[in-house]
Formats: C-alpha cells, sequence, structure tokens
C-alpha cells in the first residue's frame, strides 16, 4: 500500500463499520463457500478473489448501490476500496463482474450456506447466544420489481388460514414470471412473501422466500426446521392444530391464540397473547431494519430465487451492523494497530485471534485499569526528590 493509501487509511474513523464488519469475520471461513459456488476449473487468467467480490456485494447492499453505482463508487470511496482490499493502482471489478458473480451464487444455492456461516462467526465472538431462548417467526411482503401492466380482481385474502391456491384464477400480465398477486386489507401487491426467523436479540438465521399468494401457515413447518430454540413464537396466522402438533414435543408453544366467530378467547388466552407480543416484535424490528437500511421494500431483481438471494443479504447486513453496534475496536491490541497501518485484503486467522474484537463494557473495563495504572504512577513521581 502506498503512502496516499495509507493517510487514507489513517483519517477513516477507527469505528467505522466497515472496519468493525471486517474485524468481526474470518473471511478465510467464508472462502471455501464463494469457491464452491463459482465452481472455477482454474485454468486461463485468474480473476478477481472471491472475498474481494463479496465484499463489494456487501457494500451494494448496505448502501442500496446498482452495479454501475457500485463499480463507480468502488473508484472514489476510500473506505469501499480499504474494506475490499483494493488500492488506488487496483482494477475495479466492473458491473458486468458483480452481475455474473451474484447470479453465480444463486445458481449455486450459496447464499444460506453465507448466512449460517455468519451467524456462527457472531456467535464465536459471544455477540449472539448460541441456543437461543426463542425462535420468532413472521413474514413480510416484498414488491416485485416489475410493473404490473393490469389491475386484477379476486386476488387472495394475506394471511388467510388455509393455503391460498398456486394459480390464481386471474391472469397475471407482469415480467416477472415467478411474482403472484396477493391482497392485503385494502392494498393489492405484486410481489413475494419472504419469512423470517431470529432470536430474541433481533438476529436472522433463517430466510424462506415464496410467491405472494402462498399462505403462511403453510410454511411454519419449513421455518422450525434445524430450531434448537426451547419455544417458538408466531403470530395468529400461524395458530392452527398442524403447526401447535408440529411444535408439541420438541419446542414450547409460542403462537398467539386466535379467537373464532361466535367464540372469543378466554382471559388466559388474552394474558398469554399479550405476553407473547412483548417478545414477537424483535422480528418486526428485523424487518424494519431491513426496509429502511437494505433496501427490502422492493426486489431489485426477477425472480424468486434472486429475491431470496436479496433477502439473504439484507439479512446478512442487518445482522453484522447489529453485531458491530455492539463492539469496540481497541487501539491498544497490537493486532489492530497493525490492521490500522496495513488493511491486509483478507486477514488470517492467525493475524486476528479474537482479542481484538472486545465489548464496551470490556473496553471500559480496560479503559479505567489504565487510567489507574497511570494515576498511581504520578503519585509514585511526585513522591521522589
Amino acid at each position: 500500500m502506498d503512502a496516499f493509501s495509507c493517510e487514507c487509511a489513517r483519517r477513516i474513523a477507527d469505528q467505522n463499520v466497515l472496519r468493525k464488519v471486517d474485524a468481526l469475520l474470518d473471511w478465510s471461513l467464508v472462502l471455501p463457500l464463494l469457491k464452491s459456488g463459482l465452481n472455477r476449473s482454474g485454468l486461463g487468467p485468474q480473476g478477481y478473489d472471491e472475498i474481494v467480490l463479496f465484499k463489494c456485494l456487501l457494500i451494494g447492499q448496505w448502501h442500496g448501490l446498482s452495479d454501475p453505482k457500485l463499480e463507480e463508487s468502488l473508484r472514489v470511496r476510500f473506505d469501499f476500496m480499504l474494506f475490499a482490499g483494493l488500492d488506488l493502482h487496483c482494477t475495479v471489478p466492473d458491473e458486468t463482474t458483480h452481475c455474473r458473480f451474484r447470479n453465480a451464487l444463486v445458481k449455486a444455492g450459496a447464499y444460506d450456506g453465507l448466512l449460517a456461516e455468519v451467524c456462527r462467526q457472531i456467535e464465536g465472538h459471544g455477540l449472539k447466544m448460541k441456543e437461543a431462548d426463542a425462535a420468532i417467526i413472521d413474514a413480510t411482503l416484498i414488491e416485485s420489481a416489475a410493473r404490473p401492466r393490469t389491475h386484477v380482481e379476486a386476488l387472495p385474502e394475506d394471511r388467510a388460514e388455509n393455503e391460498a391456491p398456486d394459480e390464481p384464477a386471474t391472469v397475471i400480465f407482469s415480467a416477472d414470471n415467478d411474482a403472484r398477486w396477493v391482497k392485503k386489507g385494502r392494498k393489492s401487491t405484486l410481489g413475494y412473501k419472504g419469512f423470517a426467523r431470529c432470536d430474541e436479540e433481533g438476529f436472522v438465521d433463517k430466510i424462506h422466500t415464496t410467491p405472494a399468494n402462498v399462505g403462511e401457515s403453510p410454511q411454519f413447518g419449513t421455518m422450525i426446521q434445524g430450531s434448537k430454540a426451547q419455544r417458538v413464537l408466531a403470530d395468529k396466522a400461524y395458530a392452527s392444530k398442524a403447526n401447535r402438533g408440529a411444535v408439541k414435543g420438541k419446542h414450547r408453544d409460542g403462537i398467539l391464540h386466535k379467537g373464532l366467530r361466535g367464540r372469543s378467547l378466554r382471559q388466559s388466552q388474552k394474558r398469554f397473547n399479550k405476553r407473547i407480543s412483548k417478545q414477537h416484535f424483535r422480528v418486526e424490528g428485523c424487518f424494519g431494519t431491513m426496509r429502511r437500511l437494505f433496501g427490502l421494500q422492493r426486489a431489485r431483481y426477477f425472480d424468486v430465487t434472486k429475491t431470496h438471494a436479496q433477502m439473504v443479504m439484507a439479512a446478512i447486513g442487518q445482522n453484522l451492523l447489529k453485531a458491530a453496534n455492539k463492539i469496540t475496536l481497541n487501539k491498544q491490541t497490537p493486532a489492530i494497530a497493525k490492521r490500522k497501518l496495513t488493511m491486509p485484503v483478507r486477514p488470517l486467522k492467525s493475524q486476528r485471534t479474537g482479542e481484538h474484537v472486545c465489548s464496551n463494557r470490556e473496553t471500559q473495563k480496560h479503559h479505567h485499569a489504565d487510567g489507574f495504572i497511570m494515576d498511581i504512577c504520578r503519585f509514585i513521581l511526585k513522591l521522589l526528590p
């Protein structure tokens, strides 16, 4: 790295979010997942490093950049360049490279594995509980990237207890063949339904995406697969005998009770719903963050698999942001001082033993200890003749 790049690295704040994310993850453990997705032969000229391309995708998702805007930003934003491992003399990946890399990962189905690896590393730092007490499940609507060409009548109602038909009775005139119509309240939406499962701290560990006309209740079994939580929390859309039977014997039932026509809820059921609702809001907060900061309110691509990849990347960004807000980079740690000067493209595990990532509480303890030692030294110096 030349002197100009070193000066730019020095001016970027130590508590920059991208610096924290770079310090949180061991990129050498992410690399095999990316290599399996690309399936390169190894013949011919070597392309860009997979970690560099994945970091570029993270930047684009984080800041809502299109592929052309991402290419332009990587040329002028020094924090982007340093995070991706580029400098002024490197060739910046063009927009076609970003598009092909993203599509290769979609085709290989590598995104779910990337989300699982990010969650595992966050758990390794102690920022996320390994065995969460609760698994919270909910769904949100994602508007399609295609514009509908006609108005459609007789749409399936969202949150219907029974599963909606795979194909509605009306013809769908849209360039996005996988998107479907659904009516929620008075608003009709053409798009997809994204399901998320998070813990009580708000870390998302599972994503599932379907067309918008698919009912929520039948997807409950898919969302609880692999969960080790003691309780499963879900809203009234999942209240059915089949779902309560699927939870029985494996998890504690945290599905809200739903009143029926002519039969209102008992007082005990109302108290239960009120108690569960105080925890269920966590997943709504996750959806809000993914919509507000990571552009999930509308799909950026056609096809359900690409929309699923977009939602997984939004979940990864949400998890990394939540974890980065919980840590402070310690300037006193030699590993950080070294990284601050050199900023390697992909630091190895041996270079980052985890000592440079510490919680805010631990950092405050270190600062208090250092201040106490300095006070003792000043007192001793005053006593000397």
